[in-house]
């Protein structure tokens, strides 16, 4: 219901902003959307929100989402909507980080959160869906509504520690190809299937703590 809303607020967001590519050497701040093109190392500011629903974009020196911010790339529906992001990703108590069919090299470091409610969805969540990672990926003490870790392939390890949601539905980890091992200790609640009707996650090494026999 929540990823549902949000495609529909992402259209009509989408609708009313512009963006213009920047030099792939240079720093862009984003605060209301990207146009398709190449950009440097990208940055969404505290508390803005930054969504992007053309592609294909790219992104070379990596992505950072600060305190409260929002970044929203493509979504479940659009698979011809890529993204292909150098340098990682990272936030730092965001209220939602939200990628679709992406290219990912350098990880993905997602920490804390913003709280449940607030933001252009007036719930927060988290999701990566459909996206090849390569690098680790750590999501660790989110605390928003929701969360999904979903039809990833990712060339490291997971892990996925404290993340305390205000949806019981939430910390849906499913559907994944996880070359690397798997931790999870501290979520709440632990991660599941679900109601995303997903197959099991194959992992090439060892799951510990909640993750065990993932």
């Amino acid at each position: 219901m929540f990823r549902l809303s949000a495609a529909v607020g992402l259209t009509a967001l989408c609708a009313l902003m512009a963006g213009i590519p920047s030099e792939a050497g240079s720093d862009t701040s984003c605060t209301s959307t990207l146009a398709p093109g190449t950009y440097g190392h990208v940055t969404v500011p505290a508390g803005a929100v930054c969504i992007i629903g053309a592609g294909p974009v790219t992104i070379r020196g990596g992505l950072d989402v600060w305190g409260g911010a929002t970044f929203v790339f493509g979504d479940e529906g659009s698979p011809n909507t890529n993204a292909t992001i150098s340098g990682g990703v990272r936030s730092h108590d965001a209220a939602s980080v939200q990628i679709h069919f992406s290219t990912i090299s350098g990880g993905v470091d997602l920490s804390g959160g913003a709280g449940p409610f607030g933001g252009p969805f007036d719930v927060t969540f988290n999701t990566i869906e459909d996206s090849h990672i390569n690098g680790s990926v750590s999501i660790t003490g989110y605390t928003g509504f929701w969360q999904g870790f979903i039809r990833n392939t990712v060339n490291g390890g997971l892990t996925f520690n404290d993340n305390t949601l205000a949806d019981p539905d939430g910390n849906e980890v499913v559907t994944n190809t996880i070359h690397g091992n798997v931790s999870c200790a501290g979520n709440d609640p632990a991660p599941q299937v679900g109601d995303s009707e997903g197959e099991p996650n194959v992992v090439t090494g060892s799951g510990f703590g909640q993750c065990a026999g993932f």
